[in-house]
């Protein structure tokens, strides 16, 4: 990824990293005149701090909403480290003249590859041989061989993508690869390309997309990839046109599935296993999800690798700096 030079500016500006930046971020930032600070501020101390900043870098812990703007007229610039911006009053925001960055292309391919970890882990029980074997192994390695020898390739197998925007798109590009079928979902995309680069030389594959109920009830394997939309997309109407014994994945964001819905379908086999990033209640999941024996689990990490966090932080420096210059 590469990134203009700017001049350094007159008057310094500051910025408050307050849910961290990855340290090349920090440092061009700093090497453009700005002072940079990573000392988190609680949030309920923000709205006697933040207005001492010109720009705040969050993540998704880091709220900022209209009480918080309303008390900072300082404050020019709101950027997110990741997709999702259901953590800031955008639209408020703009209107009083605030700048509102995010950075949608820096983790997609850490993302999709998270998905494809919990999907590779549901196919050949990676997940539960991970909690038996060190309880059991010793003793029962004969009969864990023989309950976990029922996996399956991914090759032919129909993945659904539900959003298809530039984490669904790096999703699909993996699943191509592997010989998958997509069956992708989005109301804003009807047709689009998506490029492999394999050994150095490029194959375009044409996808087109399908509606909602057909990809629900043909897909083998479903992966979530859209921001929060405040309700559901996923709950008892849609896992009741599901393919008996289908697989759900959810890296995208907590809320997109019902988990009430999920956990009965989880019961009754309709979904035969689930591979979850994300959740209703964090950093308090529920205990039923976080217990389940055919849930594989991560707590949010979709974003973190260091290739994203790097990426992060050097689209987050390039838009503040942009913006000052």
């Amino acid at each position: 990824m590469r990134y203009l030079e700017f001049p350094k500016m007159n008057k310094m500006k500051k910025v408050l990293a307050n849910d961290g930046i990855h340290e090349s971020g920090k440092k061009m930032l700093e090497e453009a005149g700005f002072s940079v600070d990573t000392d988190k501020i609680p949030q309920e101390e923000l709205v006697n701090r933040l207005n001492e900043y010109d720009a705040i870098c969050v993540r998704s812990a880091t709220k900022v909403r209209q009480e918080l703007l309303d008390v900072c007229p300082n404050l020019k610039v709101i950027a997110r480290g990741g997709v999702g911006l259901d953590n800031i009053d955008v639209d408020y925001a703009k209107s009083i003249g605030k700048a509102v960055y995010n950075t949608p292309a820096a983790s997609s391919r850490s993302v999709a590859e998270l998905a494809f970890a919990h999907i590779f882990s549901v196919a050949r029980f990676v997940y539960k041989s991970n909690r038996n074997m060190p309880q059991d192994g010793d003793s029962e390695f004969k009969n864990l061989k023989k309950s976990f020898s029922k996996g399956f390739e991914l090759k032919g197998k129909k993945l659904g993508i539900i959003g298809f925007g530039r984490i669904g798109q790096e999703t699909a590009k993996i699943a191509c690869g592997l010989g998958m079928d997509v069956l992708a979902v989005d109301p804003f995309v009807k047709q689009t390309e998506i490029t492999l680069n394999i050994q150095g030389q490029d194959l375009n594959i044409p996808i087109t997309t399908v509606s909602m109920e057909s990809m629900l009830s043909n897909a083998d394997i479903i992966s979530l990839h859209i921001p929060s939309v405040g309700k559901a997309v996923l709950g008892q109407a849609e896992f009741d046109l599901m393919k008996e014994g289908m697989i759900l994945i959810n890296c995208a964001r907590g809320g997109t599935v019902d988990e009430n819905a999920l956990i009965e379908a989880l019961n009754s086999g309709k979904v035969s296993a689930a591979g979850l990033d994300v959740f209703e209640n964090e950093p308090t999941p529920r205990k039923d999800i976080l217990e389940h024996p055919n849930v594989s689990l991560t707590p949010h990490i979709g974003a973190s690798t260091g290739e994203a966090q790097e990426n992060i932080g050097l689209e987050l420096a390039t838009q503040i700096i942009a913006y000052f210059k």
